[in-house]
């Protein structure tokens, strides 16, 4: 018999989508977006709208995309919300290119000032962007800035990346509602209970939406094959890290052992002219020990 965690994993493509992508039930989804984009007061999102999440090209020999999930609020904002569960190269690229999309379809056909609504790109990350590994913040929010005056050149396109590693707190530990989000997602899985920091909070309804037990059957069958693949592309991903670290170990290694045998005959050498500076003159020792006059010059 399979034993199974109480609460499903969110980071599998099953778990996310059931605890975020409720089209009937928005709720969740619109809190993480509030406490991302710190929204307080009027500001606050109150109502968002599920939207395709494939989005075509011109052309059928362009690329598609298809989003985790894509939504606007009632202000005509536009969300494209990505979990990325592993590293991937050039994936603010990838992330620009997305946004695209979503700026294209407001292309109205006929009479048009390309006037444009805003559009967040969130992206989720079980990684840490290699431009930012020098940073313990974990929320990087971008905007097209003059690099000179540090003042925004464009405010409506927003690329916002959510580092979820960098926050290694305990629950006793947690300042804000953000980092309450990004530990229920690291831990949702390994919990047993609703931490009572979050009794009657929104988050509790991730929990209820979450428990195993209650899924239906053919939903419970659909989140383990969805399991297994997450599993395959983590072992995956680990083990090509692992293989890449253990051959430039070895290379290391190799050229280590070659760096350390090229300065020990270094050594050689400068002992050698030390103990002939007495005997010879500096350029006969510059031609038995093939070190330089220069050196030489500065050992005597």
């Amino acid at each position: 018999m399979c034993i199974y965690e109480k609460y499903i994993n969110p980071f599998t493509d099953y778990g996310f989508k059931k605890i975020f992508g409720d089209e009937e039930n928005t709720e969740l989804l619109e809190s993480l977006i509030n406490d991302i984009l710190d929204l307080k007061g009027k500001d606050k999102i109150k109502k968002i709208v599920f939207k395709n999440g494939e989005l075509l090209p011109d052309s059928p020999e362009d690329r598609k995309a298809i989003f985790d999930l894509y939504c606007v609020d009632e202000k005509g904002n536009e969300f494209i919300v990505e979990l990325q569960k592993v590293h991937q190269e050039h994936f603010q690229s990838r992330a620009l290119y997305y946004t695209t999309f979503p700026i294209q379809e407001q292309a109205v056909r006929g009479r048009w000032n390309f006037s444009l609504t805003p559009i967040y790109f969130i992206g989720l990350l079980n990684f840490t962007i290699n431009r930012f590994q020098n940073s313990k913040e974990f929320l990087h929010h971008g905007k097209i800035m003059d690099i000179k005056s540090k003042e925004i050149m464009y405010d409506s396109l927003n690329m916002i990346y959510v580092e979820i590693p960098k926050l290694q707190k305990s629950k006793e530990e947690l300042s804000n509602h953000l980092e309450w989000w990004l530990y229920v997602l690291q831990n949702l899985s390994r919990l047993q209970d609703v931490p009572k920091r979050l009794k009657g909070d929104v988050i509790e309804k991730a929990f209820e939406k979450a428990e195993f037990i209650n899924l239906p059957k053919v939903e419970q069958d659909k989140y383990h094959q969805n399991l297994k693949v997450y599993r395959d592309l983590i072992n995956s991903f680990e083990t090509a890290h692992n293989d890449g670290l253990k051959k430039g170990l070895k290379e290391g290694l190799k050229k280590g052992i070659e760096q350390g045998i090229e300065q020990g005959i270094e050594q050689g050498k400068i002992e050698l002219a030390k103990n002939l500076l007495d005997v010879l003159d500096i350029e006969t020792i510059a031609i038995k020990t093939g070190l330089t006059v220069e050196k030489i010059k500065a050992l005597k």
